[in-house]
């Protein structure tokens, strides 16, 4: 069957599911596969749950209300490219290597004030998620938030043929994930993929103009470009200014002064924050309407999280870690007025083979900020972490039976480190 045809019964039906466990009544099912599975083996289970139809790429499971492809994952990216194609929306498209979701949600926020706004749900921005998003969106749709995730040079590229973006943000381009794109210059190589789409389309950039990256970049490679200093031909300022937990910024537009308070820990959300009130702006969000949407944000995710338990003031921070965002976040948790503070972080995955020195780099970091309450977490950390003063535990089983017989209480702690460490098992014990 032709992806038309498929198409045709995705009109009729009720969106699509990729796990049998949750589909719902007349859902197109796509038995994708995985690492530890195959999603052929469950098209029963789908079936008698109430799909319509199976998507399959296995023979051997063929029944009457199965339909045989190729590939799945294939025909699932050709079906968005065709809805893509038949929606009346404008899509804009986030990227980069730290602050994406954050930016993605707080861009997504701000502009439902003036647009019907669909966005990836969570962090769902791979060559699955981003199609499950376009496939996902409501039949009322005007604006598409989109985030894109990498972790090999080409993703963006097909992501954007899938998704064809008519307006792009790279947040920042940092050394993350260089396992997988070689360098850092792989890195920078990656995400620019956006920006040359947009470059062939005419479509827009918006960036950040203090970032020396992407400037030179966009000057090379985009036509039409809108700085976050400058979104609608009128200067916007924004800057930090003195606050506990809680960031709180000064914002100057159109000779007036806004003061925001949010529910975000740590500076270095400014320039996610910054990228939301541009976007707002230019697309026509009155200001007033923007500043209300980013104080009323609350994070999600383990991301620039505050949590208050009985025992401490949690920053939870666990959901990602690389070396700039490592840094940043220790560097605004060292500037935070506390009388006790601990940090727990734990290793930094996908670095390659930097991930050593980038590790070391850290306990400079440490040093330099005068932080004397530490605790590594990850067999890097272990490594690297003789003769340090810091206590270190290989991972975070063991880490949680010390906390058995030595709990932590009156604290502010920040937590932070890469998914696969898996901190957040922490929150409850602290």
């Amino acid at each position: 069957m032709k992806t038309d045809q498929i198409y045709k019964l995705f009109t009729e039906s009720n969106g699509i599911s990729t796990d049998s466990r949750t589909v719902t009544d007349g859902q197109l099912f796509f038995a994708l596969w995985g690492d530890n599975y195959n999603g052929n083996k469950f098209i029963a289970d789908a079936l008698e749950k109430g799909a319509s139809w199976a998507v399959i790429d296995d023979p051997a499971f063929e029944t009457e209300k199965t339909i045989l492809v190729d590939d799945t994952l294939a025909e699932l990216q050709a079906l968005a490219t065709h809805h893509r194609k038949e929606m009346n929306v404008e899509v804009l498209a986030i990227t980069g290597s730290n602050g994406k979701t954050t930016t993605k949600e707080l861009t997504a926020a701000v502009l439902s004030r003036k647009f019907k706004v669909h966005s990836t749900y969570g962090n769902l921005n791979n060559h699955i998620g981003v199609p499950l998003t376009i496939l996902s969106a409501p039949a009322d749709t005007e604006m598409l938030v989109i985030e894109m995730g990498a972790s090999h040079v080409g993703e963006i590229r097909t992501l954007c043929l899938i998704a064809k973006p008519d307006y792009g943000i790279i947040t920042n381009i940092s050394p993350a994930h260089i396992e997988g794109f070689g360098s850092f210059e792989g890195v920078i190589k990656a995400k620019i993929e956006l920006y040359e789409h947009l470059r062939k389309i005419n479509g827009i950039a918006l960036y950040n103009d203090k970032d020396p990256i992407l400037s030179e970049k966009i000057y090379r490679l985009v036509n039409r470009a809108v700085p976050f200093s400058d979104p609608t031909g009128v200067g916007l300022v924004i800057d930090s200014v003195q606050s506990e937990m809680n960031l709180k910024m000064i914002a100057k537009y159109q000779q007036k002064t806004y003061n925001i308070s949010t529910h975000l820990f740590g500076k270095y959300n400014i320039e996610n924050i910054r990228a939301a009130i541009a976007t707002g702006l230019f697309m026509g969000v009155d200001m007033k309407d923007i500043i209300d949407e980013v104080e009323k944000y609350v994070p999600q995710n383990n991301r620039s999280q505050i949590k208050v338990t009985k025992n401490n003031t949690l920053i939870c921070d666990s959901y990602n870690a690389n070396p700039v965002s490592m840094r940043l976040a220790i560097e605004s948790f060292a500037a935070l007025k506390a009388e006790k503070k601990v940090c727990i972080l734990g290793d930094m995955l996908e670095l390659g083979d930097k991930s050593e020195e980038e590790h070391i780099g850290i306990h400079k970091v440490l040093s330099d900020h005068n932080l004397q309450d530490v605790i590594l977490v990850g067999p890097v950390f272990c490594k690297v972490s003789a003769g340090f003063r810091f206590k270190t535990f290989r991972d975070i089983s063991r880490l949680k039976e010390f906390f058995k017989t030595k709990p932590l209480k009156g604290n502010h702690i920040l937590i932070k480190g890469s998914r696969g460490i898996a901190l957040e098992q922490l929150y409850d014990i602290l």
